[in-house]
């Protein structure tokens, strides 16, 4: 799972800044990175949040556990 956050990271990130992406989500810019690279993990209340800023769901994060 943490292999398919990373990567659902990277695609919504897109061309933004660690920093401006930070401030879309709601989440340290150093944790960001270290959630691309697979180094850290999260919790349920930060996925939640983090889903919600970025208005997605689940199953976008996670296609392939649906």
């Amino acid at each position: 799972m943490d292999l398919q956050l990373a990567k659902f990271l990277r695609k919504a990130r897109g061309e933004l800044s660690y920093a401006q992406f930070s401030k879309k989500t709601g989440v340290s810019h150093m944790t960001l990175h270290r959630l691309e690279r697979g180094e850290h993990h999260l919790t349920l209340y930060k996925l939640e949040t983090i889903m919600g800023k970025l208005k997605v769901r689940l199953k976008d994060v996670f296609p392939d556990e649906y």
